[in-house]
């Protein structure tokens, strides 16, 4: 759920011990790579699952996330976010096989009841939707952001970062809607079902670009966010919503330009996974920093894990739609993962698990396929593919293997779903569950 122990890069001198501790986790994580430290021998799965807190009566955001919180405390998967209408929930990392789909579904079920069941108690009730479309504008100012120093320190880094008067919002769908805001707190209108899928070293290229390449017929088919601020926008809003709420950036008289923190990404990946850690650490300034004790390199020589804890705070202020991911698992052993972070929440339990099991199961039939995906498809449609579903969700036309254009729809009934189905065969996920 991310360190919360982070402070502001407020000086030169800490700035620069902070960097010298994430050249030495890159370091210390190429070297692993190379000297197979890596666990390879089992595949988990595992999800986190944002959620809206509305008031019983209008739906309107109950600003109560932190209250109900606390009356959770003995419950080690709850946790807040950043407004205070948010909660998250972690669910237990399972290896994917056998039952563990409708395990998912069931603890995540068990979840909702324990923190509902609280939540009325407050005169609230619980939302799983993409973007709650009863928000409004002023339901994102500071006051409503959640008490913790992270959050502070995250949204005055970004504000330090902003070099026009204000973040600026602009979408055009059925609806137009254009508007200023004064904090980035506009972040917190999403809510998402991000799911994760461990990956081999050896593997993680391949399974990164093919996450890439899924990633619009899965929101195609997943879409759920069509408005906001009551204006009916694209189909999956999320999209431009966090990418415009977190960019710093303004229009200005020459081309070159600073990249956004959150993106796509800008092209396949060709070797290793070093080579987005590499890129995020040169284009993206340090927002972050937290109190490290642990030296990786001294790590590596004395035969031990690192942390990598500079490495994990900086990847957690660069934004991937699939965002790659360092832990250690409870054997002790470092592992790789794929955060998708493209689905929205909801609309139910029962929603989220098919489109994560759909998700899954098509990572895992396409890599049985495809030793690599781009000699099927190019770079520029699959981002250009991504913007399409963003806007057109389930109407989406996309351009597929071979150059084909082919409908979202058509696409998923008759190549991904059985793929998705191959793939979950393949690790032996229970027949009731696929």
């Amino acid at each position: 759920m991310g360190e919360q122990k982070v402070t502001l890069a407020h000086d030169e001198k800490s700035m620069h011990s902070f960097v010298l501790h994430l050249i030495k986790d890159v370091r210390a994580l190429e070297y692993m790579l190379q000297n197979e430290w890596f666990e390879s021998d089992t595949i988990r799965i595992g999800a986190e699952q944002e959620m809206c807190l509305v008031d019983q009566n209008d739906f309107t955001p109950a600003n109560i996330g932190p209250e109900v919180l606390e009356k959770l405390s003995k419950y080690p998967w709850a946790d807040g976010e950043l407004a205070r209408f948010n909660l998250e929930t972690n669910l237990t990392p399972r290896v994917f096989t056998g039952k563990c789909l409708s395990e998912m579904e069931a603890e995540n079920m068990m979840h909702q009841q324990i923190i509902r069941k609280q939540a009325r108690l407050m005169g609230a009730e619980v939302v799983l939707t993409g973007i709650l479309p009863t928000l409004r504008k002023f339901d994102l100012s500071m006051d409503n952001l959640t008490p913790r120093p992270r959050y502070f320190a995250l949204m005055e880094a970004i504000n330090r970062q902003l070099i026009g008067s204000a973040y600026e919002l602009r979408l055009s769908g059925i609806d137009e809607l254009l508007v200023k805001h004064d904090s980035p707190l506009l972040e917190a209108c999403n809510t998402s079902f991000q799911v994760h899928l461990q990956v081999t070293p050896d593997s993680f290229v391949q399974m990164y670009n093919i996450a890439q390449t899924l990633a619009a017929p899965i929101m195609a088919i997943a879409a759920n966010s069509p408005i906001v601020f009551g204006k009916r926008l694209w189909h999956e809003s999320r999209i431009a919503l966090f990418q415009q709420a977190l960019d710093v950036r303004t229009t200005h008289d020459h081309l070159r330009e600073r990249s956004p923190r959150v993106s796509f990404g800008s092209g396949w990946l060709d070797k290793s996974i070093m080579e987005i850690y590499k890129e995020d650490i040169a284009r993206f300034r340090v927002l972050l920093e937290t109190e490290i004790t642990e030296d990786s390199i001294e790590q590596i020589r004395n035969e031990k894990v690192p942390k990598l804890k500079a490495l994990l705070v900086h990847n957690s202020t660069v934004y991937r739609w699939n965002r790659p991911c360092y832990g250690i698992s409870e054997n002790g052993k470092p592992h790789l993962r794929i955060e998708n972070r493209v689905l929205p929440s909801g609309p139910t339990v029962i929603d989220e698990v098919a489109n994560a099991a759909f998700w899954l199961g098509a990572m895992t039939g396409m890599a049985a396929r495809y030793s690599d995906i781009r000699e099927k498809i190019s770079w520029e449609d699959v981002r250009d593919n991504f913007g399409k579903a963003a806007k057109f969700g389930i109407d989406s036309n996309f351009t597929w293997f071979g150059d084909k254009k082919i409908g979202a729809c058509e696409l998923i009934l008759t190549e991904l779903l059985p793929i998705a189905r191959e793939g979950l065969e393949l690790r032996k996920i229970d027949k009731k569950d696929i």
